[in-house]
């Protein structure tokens, strides 16, 4: 069974009589069949190299680590936002209900305190170690890199290089030349693929293959998502319907989108929508130019936790949000909660009831507290976690992204913006060639310091 998409209370209705009506949706179809047009012309130009990704033959990641397993049992891995965040959403998704036997530890900061911790806890002895960046020049994950490189030198010198994997460009890049000039094993980062669609690439698939997940379902999962999303028709096209939705509420002010999943494992999976959702949409500039300053915030919430610190301001106060609940029907194991108070009113409902009924008994309370409210909610169901879903959710999003952006007329695959804090980040570190960087910055400093608004 497929993950199903609820957007009835996307849709105008007496509780909610803001949100778009169907007919609003159609006036909006020669907007939908460009942004399509324009999405298949992309594909025809090998610009959204994601959409190829489900067909990709996986035995090339698979052999490799075979031989690597009887050594290792620990992954480290070493990068940051899209080279980050899918890994750990994807391990910690399915660690429990698999019981993932490999651990995963992912570095994505360069906080000393939290490499500290994960060395520590790491096994170095039976660790792999891998780092993961298409240019091999980002500024954080190669100082990390360059730490647990000097380690593991010194701890195992004869062997530290079959210590280590790259996952970097095919032909360029400073770790390219690393892995020409050593004897690292080493997987690819694809030209076609920005970091932040990336999770269904090397850059997820070897973590995810080496933490023992079928990344074969995962990828059928993908496939078949995008067999669902590759038709115009909206009302067929769950990405599409979503993603206009999305931007007919944006329109209307609704400029926060929340995704609160019911299930621990999948809170990771906010994170990693949180970096596609913003990055890809979070825009000055259209692609012709004009300032515009679009783009959704998201931001993640977890049921039931934050029905205790954040749904009394969901419900009372701005409307100014579309929230999206997580929900799974079957999380193949649970518990009966036992009746140990039968004759106290005060507990005693609770007696028999399985623990996954009351959490989704909660999502759907909320999901009521939220419509009556006038607060616009979609839910995206699971029917098991696994990795085909899994699969299915990830693809569903980054097609849903790309479409989105195209309404918007920006470009979804750039990051402006993050690339001005690189620069400004290598000038003030001294890198060669960003001298004007560097005189930017100091001036910046000197400013601010003229200032002195400092407690």
């Amino acid at each position: 069974m497929s993950l199903r998409y609820d957007y009835t209370n996307l849709l105008h209705s007496n509780a909610i009589p803001c949100a778009p009506r169907e007919e609003d949706l159609a006036q909006h179809e020669t907007a939908c069949k460009a942004a399509h047009h324009a999405i298949l012309s992309d594909r025809k130009n090998d610009v959204l190299g994601f959409y190829d990704l489900p067909d990709q033959d996986t035995s090339r990641i698979k052999q490799p680590l075979a031989r690597l397993h009887d050594r290792f049992d620990e992954m480290l891995v070493l990068g940051i936002g899209g080279s980050a965040l899918g890994n750990r959403a994807l391990y910690t998704a399915l660690r429990t209900a698999k019981g993932l036997e490999p651990k995963l530890h992912v570095c994505d900061n360069v906080d000393p305190l939290m490499l500290k911790a994960i060395l520590d806890d790491a096994n170095l002895d039976r660790t792999l170690v891998n780092v993961i960046t298409k240019s091999g020049t980002t500024a954080e994950t190669m100082s990390v890199f360059l730490i647990v490189l000097d380690i593991m030198q010194q701890r195992f010198p004869a062997d530290y290089q079959q210590r280590v994997i790259v996952t970097t460009d095919a032909e360029k890049g400073f770790l390219r030349q690393v892995v020409r000039q050593g004897d690292y094993t080493d997987f690819l980062v694809p030209d076609n693929v920005g970091g932040r669609f990336s999770v269904l690439t090397d850059v997820g698939l070897v973590s995810s293959a080496f933490a023992g997940l079928d990344i074969d379902a995962l990828l059928a999962g993908a496939a078949a998502m995008r067999t669902r999303c590759e038709c115009d028709d909206i009302w067929r096209n769950p990405a599409y319907l979503n993603g206009l939705l999305h931007y007919l509420h944006m329109r209307q002010g609704k400029n926060i989108s929340v995704m609160m999943p019911y299930a621990n494992a999948l809170y990771d999976m906010a994170d990693w929508y949180r970096q596609l959702w913003a990055e890809s949409l979070g825009k000055r500039h259209t692609v012709d130019g004009r300032e515009v300053f679009v783009g959704q915030t998201p931001v993640k919430a977890l049921g039931t936790t934050d029905q205790h610190s954040q749904v009394q301001l969901y419900t009372e106060g701005p409307n100014d949000k579309v929230h999206t609940f997580l929900v799974v029907e079957d999380f193949g194991f649970d518990y009966t909660i036992p009746n140990l108070f039968p004759e106290r009113d005060e507990v005693n409902y609770l007696g028999g009831q399985p623990l996954s009924h009351l959490l989704n008994i909660e999502a759907l309370a909320t999901e009521m507290a939220l419509t009556r409210a006038g607060r616009p909610n979609c839910t995206i169901i699971f029917p098991t976690l696994d990795e085909y879903h899994l699969g299915e959710m990830i693809f569903l999003y980054e097609v849903q992204t790309v479409f989105t952006g195209k309404l918007l007329g920006v470009n979804p695959l750039d990051q402006p913006g993050v690339e001005a804090g690189k620069v400004a980040t290598y000038g003030m570190m001294g890198k060669q060639g960003f001298d004007e960087q560097r005189r930017e910055a100091d001036s910046y400093i000197e400013q601010k310091a003229s200032r002195g608004k400092v407690l």
